[in-house]
């Protein structure tokens, strides 16, 4: 039986609640959601706009303005690439997973944008002098994750949110590493709030959320059918139909509906301290080996993510030994250039990410096949 510490990649297992909304969904919400007045159409319908609510509630948001995606990449194009369209500067930090950096950085590549990459410290008050430092009057927008993919570092985001509203700039969130783990709200200063729907949110695969306050619009990257408007060849303006054509994935947006059910029932706060807790133990049972190296630091605060290094080996390496005793982590890069640059972590890194459904005496038993390495 493998146990899986690569939680941040996508959790698994799913709680029940999931699987049993994924199997009603197959069974009675078979039309296409927004197209036609039957039966069949109308029930799908009512199903989304009801998925809507109970996911737009954690957030702060509303229904209309909460945006199904197919991932937390495709929101993030579609919040920088619609907000970048008319030009300007745009900042991002560098611990930024790919699916920011590279789309930023193909606009820049083209001419389209200017772009200002911002250190990040383990020292907040640092890391938002450097993202003052950079601020121009043709600023448009900044790009910032809430907690690094890589280390689970939290950053200043509420901070951030606060000089972005001083400058009339939008800021764009990646919650892709905090939603479902920490309390993220529209109001923590947050304009565009993007994330994964199948990591701490306990949906399936292929689901994923934009969700926006309305105050900077988004011009769509994609255009096609809605459901509304249909004689106009015109994409529609208002949210949700403008940034999202085409037949919506039901059965992913029935199972985040069910994991955001979840998470609410069982408690946010629980949730984090129940991870943080194996992280730590994990942590404990590894702190008196010499051979590690932990990328985490004392003046920093963490969601529950722990990367780590052992002298002398690869980060593949450990991983793929670790997998033959049935553990799942993830080496290498985590799509997350920027960040190893930063890190200073050219060869990679293992990452352990436990989930709710983690025990502690997996971690240990984990951290015992390491110092075996």
């Amino acid at each position: 039986m493998m146990i899986n510490f690569d939680n941040a990649a996508t959790t698994y297992p799913k709680p029940d609640c999931v699987k049993a909304a994924v199997n009603e969904a197959m069974d009675r919400y078979g039309g296409n959601a927004g197209r036609g007045g039957h039966v069949l159409a109308s029930a799908t319908s009512e199903a989304v706009y009801s998925a809507r609510e109970e996911i737009s509630s954690l957030f702060g948001a509303e229904p209309e303005n909460t945006i199904f995606t197919m991932n937390c990449t495709h929101a993030l194009n579609l919040a920088i690439q619609g907000i970048m369209s008319k030009g300007g500067h745009l900042i991002i930090s560098g611990m930024e997973h790919n699916s920011s950096a590279r789309p930023a950085a193909a606009l820049a590549e083209e001419g389209k944008i200017g772009l200002s990459v911002a250190e990040v410290f383990h020292d907040s008050a640092k890391t938002l002098d450097i993202f003052r430092s950079l601020i121009r009057p043709e600023t448009r927008a900044v790009v910032f994750t809430i907690a690094s993919n890589v280390t689970g570092q939290i950053m200043p985001y509420r901070e951030i949110g606060r000089i972005c509203r001083e400058h009339g700039i939008c800021f764009i969130a990646d919650g892709a590493q905090a939603c479902g783990v920490i309390d993220i709200k529209l109001s923590d200063g947050i304009n565009i709030l993007c994330t994964a729907g199948h990591k701490g949110l306990y949906g399936i695969t292929g689901t994923g959320l934009l969700v926006t306050d309305g105050k900077y619009p988004i011009i769509p990257i994609m255009q096609g059918g809605t459901g509304t408007d249909s004689m106009s060849l015109r994409q529609p303006d208002l949210t949700p139909e403008s940034l999202e054509s085409g037949t919506v994935g039901v059965i992913g947006i029935m199972s985040l509906k069910a994991g955001v059910g979840f998470v609410k029932r069982t408690g946010i706060r629980n949730i984090f301290h129940h991870e943080d807790m194996i992280c730590h133990r994990f942590m404990n049972e590894l702190s008196k080996d010499s051979r590690l190296t932990v990328y985490r630091s004392s003046h920093a605060d963490y969601v529950p993510i722990v990367a780590f290094n052992i002298n002398g080996m690869t980060s593949g390496n450990v991983a793929a030994r670790l997998a033959e005793q049935g553990y799942c982590l993830r080496a290498g890069y985590h799509c997350s250039a920027l960040a190893h640059r930063m890190l200073g972590t050219e060869n990679g890194a293992v990452r352990f990410s436990p989930s709710y459904f983690s025990t502690e005496k997996d971690a240990v038993e984990l951290a015992e096949a390491i110092k075996k390495l």
